[in-house]
């Protein structure tokens, strides 16, 4: 992911609750009106201290404050992906310049209306996805399955985190996981998904277990605290939910 920290002037909030999931549905910068794609939707999540979202190819993370009625966002980070037809590219890239140059947010009539002196960004209310165990939660990796066998895990804490907008993150012990995904029944299926950093030879092999678990999608099941992804019927890892 690269990061951006700071990018994002403070702006004031007013109007109701800003948090939640939104979807954008019209905006404008510097007169033009922003092309969006209907098939590489632009979604943004407010929620306690965190800013997830798709900006129409790659997904995008930080985290955000409110003092004194002022917004900031105090950390961005984006990932890197180049994705086709050259139109989703250009959305991108005009979604993440006039969100560059938002001065105020706030809800009227159900939307969220973020606007500059060059910018007026306006979101729709996303349908949660129904998904309610499997979001809200930080799940912590505590072991990897082959057949009988279950390892344990090593390195930095290694965690998956689901947002209602259909965005994900975590790491896999030394490498940070984005994406974004779908429900298909009790299938995780993503959408897009990219592991980024480097890791110590150590950990390597629990990287690429980790990974070859996630990225072609996977089986959830959730008993009580616990979650087991499932691939290729005897691989998969267990997660707990950070208590």
């Amino acid at each position: 992911m690269a990061v951006l920290g700071l990018v994002v002037a403070a702006c004031s909030v007013s109007g109701g609750d800003i948090e939640g999931a939104w979807q954008l549905e019209s905006g404008t910068f510097d007169d033009e009106p922003l092309p969006i794609l209907d098939s590489h939707p632009v979604t943004m999540t407010l929620e306690d201290d965190r800013i997830t979202g798709t900006a129409a190819c790659n997904g995008y993370g930080g985290t955000y404050q409110v003092s004194g009625g002022i917004f900031s966002i105090t950390e961005f980070s984006m990932t890197e992906m180049a994705c086709s037809p050259a139109e989703v590219m250009t959305s991108e890239r005009a979604y993440t310049n006039a969100l560059f140059n938002v001065e105020e947010a706030e809800t009227i009539a159900g939307k969220l209306v973020m606007a500059g002196s060059r910018v007026k960004l306006v979101f729709g209310e996303l349908e949660p996805v129904p998904t309610a165990e499997l979001t809200r939660t930080v799940w912590v990796l505590e072991g990897l399955i082959q057949g009988d066998t279950v390892s344990s895990v090593s390195g930095e804490r290694a965690t998956l985190e689901f947002f209602t907008d259909g965005s994900l993150i975590g790491s896999t012990g030394c490498r940070t996981i984005v994406g974004s995904y779908q429900m298909s029944g009790a299938e995780v299926v993503f959408n897009n998904f990219a592991a980024n950093g480097d890791c110590p030879a150590e950990l390597a092999e629990q990287d690429s277990r980790v990974i070859s678990a996630l990225e072609g999608g996977f089986r959830v099941e959730i008993d009580g605290d616990q979650m087991t992804t499932w691939v290729a019927g005897d691989e998969g890892l267990i997660y707990r939910a950070d208590s």
